[in-house]
Order: structure tokens, then C-alpha cells, then sequence
């Protein structure tokens, strides 16, 4: 499973919940790589603290490569690194990214990360990737690569606003580049259901038809000490309530996906 989280508009916890999801999955068994797009490496550095800042090779490298032929070049199996945490491998991101992206894009290179993950995929069961924000060739080539788009969203206007433009857009590249691709769903997180605003507006994207997740991620303090202390929730405190939502949230997903798989095989 190659899942993409995707929002265009920063703020909403992308980062966050591609690593938690990512250490759910590991945590269960799953073989699961994370892979960090973002210039702002935060990801990478939520796993690996100061060390991301020091680590090689990166993806920088992996897409600067596929600029220069080269005679002894690296598999994408090269730039993955291993975690402290069993079955969680990354594939680290670096700012000199951001620096490659017109070149990248002057030479068509949008489908190279789709050729690293079709490699990776016989390795790995689950991977994440975590984009920019913003819609740019990185997250072009993570939803040209990826099976499913997960989209977070917290309850205000702007993220509303985005989210109809962020769905036009996954939607075409689904249909100019990769027809398998879904929107597997839409994550409600930072939700303060004692609020009437939040509320309101899951309800209404609900009867707009939109693919709203069941589970929701709450507000609380305890993720920025899981920041800081470059643990997931999973490994910092599994009882929390956070943490009991993060693996609601990611059970929700397996089942929905093996009823997909049942429904394929029936069909």
C-alpha cells in the first residue's frame, strides 16, 4: 500500500500524522517506510531529531541523480535508512530539495519517485509519503506514484476552501496520470467536539458526499512533546487518548482496505 498525505495548506498536521500512521503500522508488523518530500523536513527530523540534519544520502540525492546519467548509481534501496523503531525504515528528506525543483521540472522528471516506489514496493508493506505544502512536482510525483491520497483537515473556512481546490487537483492527476489512484479519505484532526463550528462543518462535508474519516484526531499538548522527543505517540505514551485515535484512525484504514481487496477479488 502506497499511501500519500497531502494538504496544500500547512498547518493541518500533515506531518504528524504521516509519522504516526507510519510507527501505527510498524508497531503492528508491517515492513512500513516512511518517505519525506518536504523541504522542511519534518518528518525527518520528528524521526531522527538533530541527526536528519547530518544524515546521507537523502532524497535531494535520490532526485539529483536522476539528473546526471551515471555509470554506478545508487538504488532507490540506497537512500533508505533504518530507525530505532522495529519494521520503520525512512527515506530522509533534505532543504537542497526545494533547490532541484525547476530543473526537475525543465527535464520531466515527475515519474521518477513512482519508479523508486515500484522498486520499494517489493520490500516494504505500507509506505508513506509526506509532501510540501503546496502543490507542487514533489506532490505531483507522490500522487503519480501513490495508490491512495489521505487529506488532513481542521474545522475552519480556509482549510474548507482548500479542500475543494485540493480535490480538483488529485483528481487531475487521476485522471491524466494514474487512474488507480483514490482519496482514500479525509482526516479531521486537531477536532474539539464540544465545539459547534467543528461539528458543523464535518456534518456538512458530510452531506456533501466528501469521504470523511470516522475517527478523528483530538487537539492536545502531548504531540509537541512527542516532537520533542522524536516519539511517536505509539512509543511515547500507547494509553493516550491521542494515541488510542491515531490506531482507531489506522484500523479504519486496514479494514476499509480489506474490503476492497474482498470486493476485487469477488468482482
Amino acid at each position: 500500500m502506497k499511501r500519500v498525505i497531502f494538504n496544500q495548506k500547512g498547518g493541518v498536521g500533515k506531518s504528524t500524522i504521516a509519522v504516526n500512521l507510519a510507527a501505527i503500522a510498524a508497531y503492528h508488523g508491517k515492513k512500513t517506510l516512511l518517505i519525506d518530500i518536504d523541504p522542511q523536513c519534518n518528518s525527518s527530523r520528528y524521526l531522527l531529531g538533530d541527526a536528519a540534519k547530518e544524515i546521507e544520502p537523502t532524497v535531494a540525492g535520490y532526485f539529483e541523480q536522476t539528473l546526471n546519467f551515471m555509470v554506478f548509481s545508487l538504488s532507490a534501496r540506497g537512500y533508505v535508512h533504518e530507525t530505532r523503531f522495529e519494521n520503520l525504515s525512512l527515506m530522509p528528506s533534505h532543504p537542497e530539495i526545494g533547490e532541484l525543483q525547476s530543473k526537475l521540472e525543465s527535464r520531466h522528471k515527475i515519474y521518477k519517485l513512482r519508479d523508486a516506489l515500484n522498486e520499494l514496493s517489493k520490500e516494504f508493506d505500507e509506505i508513506i509519503i509526506d509532501t510540501p505544502p503546496a502543490y507542487n512536482f514533489f506532490t505531483q510525483s507522490a500522487l503519480i506514484a501513490a495508490d491512495s491520497c489521505l487529506i488532513p483537515f481542521d474545522c475552519d473556512d480556509f482549510s474548507r476552501q482548500a479542500l475543494y481546490t485540493l480535490m480538483n487537483n488529485v483528481s487531475e492527476i487521476k485522471a491524466d496520470h494514474n487512474p488507480a489512484l483514490e482519496i482514500e479519505g479525509i482526516i479531521v484532526n486537531q477536532f474539539q467536539p464540544r465545539a459547534n463550528l467543528p461539528q458543523r462543518m464535518v456534518d456538512e462535508l458530510l452531506a456533501e458526499g466528501l469521504p470523511v474519516l470516522q475517527n478523528k484526531l483530538s487537539s492536545s499538548i502531548k504531540v509537541r512533546e512527542s516532537h520533542e522527543r522524536c516519539l511517536p505517540m505509539i512509543h511515547l505514551d500507547s494509553r493516550h487518548k491521542l494515541s488510542q485515535e491515531f490506531l482507531a484512525l489506522y484500523e479504519e484504514l486496514e479494514f476499509a482496505q480489506q474490503n476492497q481487496a474482498k470486493a476485487r477479488k469477488r468482482g
